[in-house]
């Protein structure tokens, strides 16, 4: 087997060791899944996989649902899931290693208060479909089937203009309705009409993605006019639009600030990306991917810690059990039509409360009248990472404390946040050379302090309570 079948394998038997709780009811549902994974090298090449982190999700949020308490998940998508499980744990890890513990995932980096990952130990992703956005633009051959034709509304077809009309019949007249051999040139950055390399094709894949206010729209023309590539895209939302990038974008982004984000990145003298991202068995392009994940390859000028890390990008030929294809294929087409699942299940490697499953951002089954209590709150939202962090404060105390925490007056997330001035300089040069019309997050939507904690600063070391990591 080769190594990406084998890292797919392995997260399929973690996904189906789960309880049956969050997961697509049989024959009905369907969800995507995502994970992450600790590779240990050992002395005589031998490696060692494990997985710390899954998700599985397909749902996001409208703006009006989004919480101020951060106590909501904005976006539900297995890759985000996996990500936020994956801090969650990385949380735990710090902690152990703050008390002495010799098998946590960090060792002491050489400057104080921050750590660094062990020697021969490295993180890979895998998503079982390609990530949604840029990198689903795949182009479809002949033999493959649309599996989401566009529909036109009265709007939309009025917006098809004649010159777009007419491209579709010189298209067909010329090449006999397949368009052979195309090259992506360095003008589908600024937003070009899709085009693949070396291979016939006759349409692309659909992302139901938007471009982001301020940049090109998709033409929506014929085939493989009906998508631009490179740009910067907004998931859908039911109903009112989200503010979710598209986990294309936070890939790539992801290729340098990493994937710890902020809060980590107080204690952390590096920060962490991703060795490979493995996608399962679906359509998929190397070409997309690449085209997608690597945008951020030019970067330049980043502070101390941060750097260009492109992935290596492997495809395994292993299909998720609940993919939409494999659910539709092992379907009895009498039933009723086969729908995305709308619960999201997070776990991780933690010690404690490992499992989390959520539907429309809180945990499921809560009942109205616990919304905006812990109780209703998913142990990867915003509010329970940072309650987490705050622990960790706790745990360092004075001796242990980064520098960048050290005799400020820090009270809100969003302070936090902010104080971890090397991560924002990285992401401001990234915004800045990449990705400048990337939304930001509205202020009051981060303004939020832990209330598990009463001290404006930090937590007292002596009232602090280790529940979670």
């Amino acid at each position: 087997m080769c190594e990406s079948d084998e890292i797919s394998q392995l997260v399929y038997d973690v996904y189906l060791s789960l309880p049956r709780k969050g997961k697509p009811e049989a024959g009905l549902q369907w969800t995507l899944l995502a994970a992450v994974l600790k590779i240990t090298e050992k002395t005589g090449h031998s490696v060692h996989r494990e997985v710390v982190a899954l998700g599985t999700g397909t749902k996001c949020i409208g703006r009006s649902a989004m919480s101020p308490r951060g106590d909501v998940l904005n976006d539900s998508h297995a890759e985000v899931i996996a990500r936020r499980s994956c801090v969650r744990y990385l949380m735990e890890q710090l902690c152990l290693a703050l008390r002495g513990d010799q098998n946590s995932v960090f060792c002491p980096a050489n400057q104080n208060g921050k750590w660094k990952l062990r020697p021969g130990i490295s993180f890979v992703f895998f998503t079982s479909h390609t990530p949604c956005g840029d990198a689903s633009i795949v182009p479809m051959t002949d033999s493959q089937v649309q599996p989401c034709p566009p529909i036109r509304s009265e709007e939309d077809s009025e917006a098809t203009n004649q010159d777009s009309e007419m491209e579709s019949v010189r298209w067909r007249e010329e090449s006999g309705g397949v368009r052979k051999k195309l090259k992506v040139s360095e003008e589908t950055q600024s937003g070009n009409a899709a085009a693949v390399e070396d291979c016939d094709v006759s349409d692309v894949h659909r992302t139901g993605a938007k471009s982001v206010p301020g940049a090109p729209a998709d033409p929506k023309g014929p085939g493989l006019m009906y998508h631009s590539v490179g740009l910067l895209r907004v998931k859908p939302g039911r109903g009112e639009p989200t503010l979710s990038l598209s986990c294309s974008d936070k890939l790539a982004r992801w290729t340098v600030v990493g994937f710890q984000g902020a809060l980590l990145s107080h204690f952390l003298q590096e920060a962490l990306y991703f060795k490979a991202v493995v996608v399962g068995k679906c359509p998929y392009s190397q070409q997309a991917m690449e085209r997608a994940l690597n945008r951020c390859g030019q970067v330049c000028g980043l502070p101390e810690g941060f750097s260009v890390h492109l992935p290596e990008l492997m495809q395994s030929s292993l299909e998720f059990i609940h993919s939409r294809t494999h659910t539709q294929t092992h379907t009895d087409h009498t039933q009723a039509r086969v729908v995305p699942c709308g619960a999201a299940v997070s776990w991780c490697a933690v010690s404690k409360q490992p499992l989390d499953v959520t539907a429309n951002g809180y945990k499921q089954g809560v009942t109205k009248k616990a919304l905006g209590t812990p109780r209703a709150r998913s142990l990867i939202s915003k509010v329970e990472l940072f309650d987490s962090f705050l622990e960790l404060l706790a745990v360092a105390g004075d001796s242990q404390l980064p520098e960048s925490l050290r005799c400020k007056k820090l009270s809100s997330y969003w302070d936090y946040k902010q104080a971890a001035e090397g991560y924002q300089q990285a992401w401001d040069v990234l915004r800045s050379q990449v990705f400048p019309l990337w939304p930001r997050s509205p202020r009051e939507l981060l303004l939020f302090c832990s209330d598990s904690h009463s001290a404006p600063n930090r937590p007292d070391p002596s009232s602090a309570t280790h529940s979670r990591p």
